[in-house]
């Protein structure tokens, strides 16, 4: 699954890497190493920009509420559960399938975080000597320091306790697409941690290569067996994975420490 990552590369930084027509500078985000659901997130998509005279799709970096939230919905609130998306099912969920036919974005992030319940602690947990293991985290992040792009999808939901000219009158959501982890060797991974995205967890957000970014983009692409064919996992080795302090576990702690690669993983969460 993906339920925390880290985004800190600045809007001019996401321009040139995926080519952007239009971004809002008063929409720019602080960099945000602890992204948690139901925060604001970068996204990037294809759309006709609004009340413009050519419909044709510009490539656009918008701010999004990362959870999404169905246009049928009576209320926002499912939106917190609603942070992923299994890519095996996502063209037949009634909560997705729309979004996945026209409303199709890419998440940059600079990976994500992963938690592992350590060996000694499951060891005590089996025993029945401790109820609540202690988790070691770790970051998972594309091994030449690219950037990691998570297939996603956005809605558009409408208040309609709000007047039109309201502000929150619109709620623009998405949600991260998941795929089963890889199971071939990472291409780097601590000597006494996991060796496989696999060992981590068995799911895992869908990184999307330079190769398919215009094609998933693309909102004139509506057939599903095509659009499926997308979701296919990146080349193996792509990845790394090394531990992190479990200040990370904490949604109040962010900053750039928190990416920091730690010798081993902390004591108690050995792998």
């Amino acid at each position: 699954m993906c339920g925390r990552y880290a985004a800190s590369r600045s809007p001019e930084d996401l321009a040139g890497i995926f080519e952007i027509e239009k971004w809002e500078p008063e929409e720019a985000l602080e960099p945000d190493y602890n992204v948690a659901p139901t925060k604001e997130v970068y996204a990037v998509l294809d759309r006709a920009l609004k009340d413009a005279a050519d419909p044709r799709p510009v490539r656009q970096l918008r701010t999004l509420k990362w959870g999404l939230v169905p246009s049928w919905s009576k209320t926002p609130e499912g939106g917190a559960r609603m942070i992923n998306a299994r890519a095996e099912t996502v063209h037949e969920k009634p909560s997705y399938r729309r979004a996945f036919s026209s409303r199709r974005c890419i998440l940059p992030a600079d990976g994500y975080y992963e938690w592992v319940t350590g060996k000694q602690e499951r060891d005590l947990e089996v025993e029945g000597k401790k109820k609540r293991p202690r988790k070691q985290p770790y970051f998972v992040t594309p091994a030449d320091g690219s950037v990691f792009a998570m297939a996603g999808l956005y809605e558009f939901w409408r208040d309609g306790t709000l007047p039109d000219d309201h502000p929150r009158a619109w709620w623009v959501t998405c949600s991260v697409i998941t795929t089963e982890a890889e199971t071939d060797p990472l291409a780097a991974s601590p000597e006494d941690g996991p060796h496989t995205l696999a060992e981590i967890h068995p799911r895992m957000p869908l990184m999307l290569t330079p190769d398919r970014w215009d094609a998933w983009l693309d909102p004139a692409r509506t057939d599903v067996g095509e659009l499926r064919g997308l979701l296919a996992p990146p080349p193996p080795g792509l990845m790394r994975a090394y531990p992190v302090a479990t200040a990370v576990s904490n949604v109040r702690n962010n900053g750039p420490e928190l990416l920091t690669e730690l010798a081993a993983p902390e004591e108690g969460t050995l792998f």
